[in-house]
């Protein structure tokens, strides 16, 4: 289809981080179809890091979700104020990755002459689908890079490089090579990137098997560092997972003790709520090894190119790692895809259950390139 004097664009995902970065193809296939127009992303606040520094973007407008707290009036003056900044702004054109009902009034607002998004069906306040100008129909089955790229690849703006990228600052990169000194890893040792938590805590893994798959690594001469989100629930949840962790850094010695505790000076470094995104990625890039569950964390060391082994419970394939040399465990089963309230009572998903320590110490071994007999006698000393 045809665009005609598209100068500027804006491009709208109102959704969680791991979301926001998966949109990365279609601003590359916007810049490489307008390679003179000024491209925006609009998203939540929180999950803008993962586009800053992204020179396919030329701006990045964040709307604030702290307004949401704040009384009627207040709330209602602020979502007024930010909508005419976004109409002063003179769009042409805007794609809608989200088709939420704020998405849409922003789309229109926009004043864009195009107006792109999913087929929106009955879903949404009346008349919402007035708001825009082109439709595209959703195939959920594909990957959500593919979901998102859709929206303008029907029309006939697309990109060959379907490449999901984050930009990390050297400040960043600092930080993580300062941390790796303090605590005497050298470049020649192996290095696991472990995320053992989610926002929803239901696609997380038992905390006893995680700790047992880090008390693994860290007996074999793996040091490990842990991340989580600064949410004071996955804090309480990596915290607790480390408690359970027992090291052993001699790894043709003993198995590891009950009433040893962790060295976490060397072997195991807890990270736990103490990164920002961009720091996030920076461990991710220098580790051999990114292992945890469906997360923003999971995407963001795929972006970064580290090898990804993800368990995955309820979650779809749409949202599995992307890219290439990546595992991902999970069960089939005949509740999946997964409904919701069907499993709600239960704080550990059956589907989740079923994965062994096994599976993910034969994943990350094959990964990591471990030799069997070092493995084997590990596994052994372990149990």
């Amino acid at each position: 289809m045809n665009f005609k004097n598209v100068k500027k664009i804006l491009v709208i995902k109102f959704r969680h981080i791991g979301d926001v970065l998966l949109t990365v193809p279609v601003f590359r296939a916007l810049r490489e179809n307008f390679p003179q127009a000024y491209i925006a992303a609009l998203v939540n606040s929180g999950t803008q890091e993962v586009l800053t520094g992204n020179p396919l973007i030329d701006d990045v407008i964040v709307f604030n979700r702290g307004i949401k707290k704040l009384n009627l009036i207040k709330k209602y003056l602020n979502e007024f104020s930010f909508l005419r900044t976004i109409r002063q702004k003179g769009f042409d054109m805007a794609v809608d990755l989200t088709s939420g009902d704020r998405a849409a009034i922003a789309a229109f607002i926009s004043g864009a002459q195009y107006r792109l998004t999913y087929d929106l069906g009955e879903n949404g306040f009346i008349g919402k689908k007035y708001l825009y100008t082109h439709f595209v129909q959703k195939d959920g089955s594909q990957h959500m890079v593919l979901q998102n790229l859709d929206v303008v690849k029907q029309f006939g703006i697309s990109t060959e490089n379907l490449d999901v990228k984050i930009f990390i600052p050297e400040d960043d990169r600092r930080f993580v090579k300062n941390i790796l000194s303090e605590n005497y890893i050298k470049k020649t040792d192996r290095i696991v990137h472990i995320h053992p938590t989610s926002r929803w805590l239901f696609k997380c893994w038992e905390d006893k098997n995680m700790a047992g798959v880090i008390s693994w690594l860290l007996n074999i001469g793996i040091k490990v560092i842990v991340t989580s989100s600064p949410d004071k629930k996955e804090m309480a949840k990596a915290k607790k997972i480390i408690s359970l962790v027992r090291d052993c850094p001699d790894s043709t010695a003993r198995p590891p003790q009950a009433d040893k505790p962790v060295n976490q000076g060397q072997s195991l470094i807890d990270l736990s709520g103490k990164t920002t995104i961009k720091q996030l990625a920076a461990i991710s890039e220098i580790s051999d090894v990114f292992f945890g569950v469906d997360s923003a964390p999971m995407h963001i060391a795929a972006a970064v190119g580290t090898p990804v082994i993800a368990l995955f419970g309820p979650t779809g394939d749409a949202w599995k790692p992307w890219g290439k040399n990546h595992v991902v465990l999970s069960k089939e089963m005949d509740c999946k895809p997964c409904r919701p309230g069907v499993c709600d009572r239960f704080e550990l998903r059956r589907c989740l259950e079923m994965i062994t320590e096994q599976e993910v110490m034969d994943a990350l071994a094959s990964m990591l390139g471990l030799k069997d007999n070092l493995v084997r006698k590990s596994r052994t000393e372990i149990s």
